[in-house]
């Protein structure tokens, strides 16, 4: 089992930047695809950076060129790098870990969320 915390979000004025991140405890051994989701009320859950087990990153189209996921091994924590952030930015981040070699839709394992606002 693992336990994903996450830490970083916070207010941000139009163009500025944040960076989150999402320790891991328990059994941290293994390696997992691992990713960072955004959720605003009212919409569905969306992952917007992807890191697979062999370093590969993906991003969604919204935040390419933008945001920067990153994890150096097992043991460090997972970033997400924020940078020019937009209003629409605007949202609870979580973090999540699958045992999958890619990100599914229902990750094994989620964190609580940080809020990041942009204004």
């Amino acid at each position: 089992h693992v336990q994903l915390v996450e830490s970083g979000g916070g207010e941000v004025q139009v163009g500025g930047s944040l960076r989150l991140s999402c320790a891991a405890t328990g059994s941290t051994g293994r390696t997992y695809c691992m990713a960072w989701f955004r959720q605003v009320p009212g919409s569905e859950r969306e992952a917007i950076a992807v890191i697979d087990s062999s370093g590969v990153s993906s991003y969604r189209g919204s935040v390419k060129g933008r945001f920067t996921i990153s994890k150096e091994d097992a043991k460090n924590p997972l970033y997400l790098q924020m940078n020019r952030l937009r209003p629409d930015d605007t949202a609870m981040y979580y973090c999540a870990a699958d045992k999958n070699p890619r990100m599914t839709a229902i990750p094994d394992y989620w964190g609580q969320g940080t809020q990041v606002t942009v204004s």
